[in-house]
């Protein structure tokens, strides 16, 4: 839920601020620095809530908490590199990709009611997926149109 009210508004905050000062609307602009706004945001929970995290990955994946923080920096990364012209249209491509891939973590984490932030097994459970999952493809839409549709 929060990665969504920063998305929402980061983009309404960024939209006002260029109407002001271009004294026109760029929807594109606006969710395409949203995005990465939003992604710094969630980059930041991997810092901050590793080992919760990191319950998120299946057992049988080794290097858990070092695969918390590389997809954490590869999120700063993704972020900064939406905001470069030469490389957003890839780097949209890259982080469509990034977001399906981390659709069974986000699924992973439901089935065993995995509560990221306090690192325990006493979360929201399979009702979470009802929110989870079509904020995912929501944020899959939101990236193709910002990045890839508009480039």
């Amino acid at each position: 839920m929060k990665p969504l009210i920063v998305l929402l508004s980061s983009f309404t905050i960024i939209l006002l601020v260029i109407k002001i000062i271009y004294n026109k609307y760029d929807f594109a602009l606006s969710a395409n620095i949203a995005m990465s706004v939003m992604l710094l945001f969630t980059a930041l929970g991997h810092f901050a809530f590793t080992k919760g995290m990191s319950l998120m990955i299946p057992k049988y994946i080794p290097y858990k908490e070092t695969f918390v923080y590389l997809t954490g920096v590869f999120e700063v990364i993704l972020a900064i590199s939406l905001l470069i012209p030469r490389y957003k249209y890839i780097s949209g491509w890259i982080l469509i990709i990034f977001l399906l891939l981390m659709l069974p973590a986000n699924i992973y984490a439901s089935l065993n009611k995995v509560n990221y932030q306090k690192g325990t097994f006493d979360g929201n459970g399979i009702s979470y997926l009802w929110f989870r999952v079509p904020l995912q493809f929501l944020f899959i839409i939101w990236t193709y149109i910002s990045t890839v549709k508009y480039n």
